[in-house]
């Protein structure tokens, strides 16, 4: 495995870690994270956790609402529940001598330039005085469109705010296996390029009583994330020290290194989940300029053939060549001056480099 060193460290802990086999909160096994992230931090590491499991609180709390209406019913169970789970975290962690603060946040946080850069400050602030962010989706208010695909996104979204060093991702499994994990002729995978999308055939498709995501979005979220420069580890959070073992680079779990850094702008483009509001169809000439590692290129008029739907500056836009998306960026103008460009020299850059992302 590559040898790193980790500093700031966002872990990820599920709700199927947070919970026993009966689906009651196992405060045992919080309390031995707790324990893990105060050990982290003796070692000199920040840590951010982002944690799911206040619906799972509140079902334990209310379980006769099973026959309200399903929306409404995680609504309550979030809003009974993420008290109860904070009440935990606080009290487990002032035993360690360390101060905790609550974030909940909804996908429009991210998407909100505003929003976004207050809670990054915020953040910032609170790693500064040395106390754990713990964050979770505001469940309460999140529905349909509000709503992250799980806590696994939630908590790329969070690494790449803060440039975290690593991402950890904590399950009831170990990692990405080449069968089911509970074949004992399956094999860990220990490492996977995230350029690499063969791996993609070993993940089934399944979720946890309480998530929403499953083994898919979290393979789906750790190569973005490793993709655009934090390394991602998908471990079992189940497991005795395990976040000390990720921290001594030993043990068992699933690493997707990282790559290339990239600038805070382009992880907020591919982290934002904006749809596009438009589209730009290019040559092959102008698709191989923007693919080229050798040097960056803007998007310029000369290469584009064609435009598709209404935006205006600002708004994210989609990059085509033929029926091949190649990636997304930030238009520099709108789509009324972008056509009367088209195919033209000298113009002024459709996207410029700094607001483009080709994966």
């Amino acid at each position: 495995m590559s040898t790193v060193s980790y500093h700031r460290i966002v872990v990820k802990i599920g709700s199927n870690v947070l919970t026993d086999e009966q689906s009651r909160p196992d405060e045992q096994r919080i309390a031995h994270l707790v324990e893990q992230v105060a050990w982290l931090r003796s070692q000199g590491a920040e840590v951010i956790l982002v944690s799911s499991g206040a619906v799972a609180m509140g079902r334990s709390t209310l379980p006769q609402l099973s026959h309200v209406n399903p929306v409404l019913r995680r609504q309550v169970w979030a809003s009974v529940g993420q008290p109860r789970l904070m009440q935990i975290y606080q009290h487990l962690f002032a035993e360690k001598g360390t101060h905790i603060a609550q974030l909940l946040v909804t996908k429009e946080d991210f998407r909100d330039r505003e929003h976004y850069l207050n809670m990054k400050a915020c953040l910032q602030g609170l790693l500064r005085d040395e106390i754990v962010p713990i964050i979770n989706e505001n469940d309460a208010v999140a529905v349909t469109e509000l709503m992250f695909t799980d806590n696994d996104e939630l908590a790329g979204l969070v690494a790449a705010a803060v440039n975290a060093d690593v991402l950890v991702i904590l399950s009831n499994v170990a990692g990405i296996y080449d069968g089911h994990p509970s074949d004992p002729n399956s094999r860990l995978i220990r490492e996977i390029d995230p350029n690499d999308g063969q791996f993609q055939r070993f993940i089934l498709p399944s979720t946890s009583s309480f998530g929403r995501g499953g083994m898919n979005t979290k393979y789906r979220i750790a190569r973005k994330a490793a993709v655009l420069g934090v390394h991602t580890i998908i471990a079992n959070g189940k497991k005795d020290q395990i976040l000390h073992d990720i921290w001594e680079q030993t043990g068992e779990y699933t690493l997707f290194p990282s790559q290339k850094k990239t600038s805070n702008l382009k992880k907020r483009l591919a982290y934002q989940g904006a749809e596009p509001k438009g589209k730009i169809i290019i040559n092959d000439g102008a698709a191989l300029a923007l693919r080229a590692e050798e040097r960056v290129s803007s998007l310029l008029p000369v290469g584009v053939t064609a435009i598709e739907g209404d935006f205006e500056r600002g708004d994210i836009v989609a990059i085509f060549c033929g029926a091949e998306e190649l990636g997304i960026g930030m238009a520099q103008y709108g789509s009324a001056t972008a056509r009367k460009y088209v195919g033209q020299k000298g113009k002024k850059a459709l996207v410029h480099y700094d607001y483009l992302l080709i994966g």
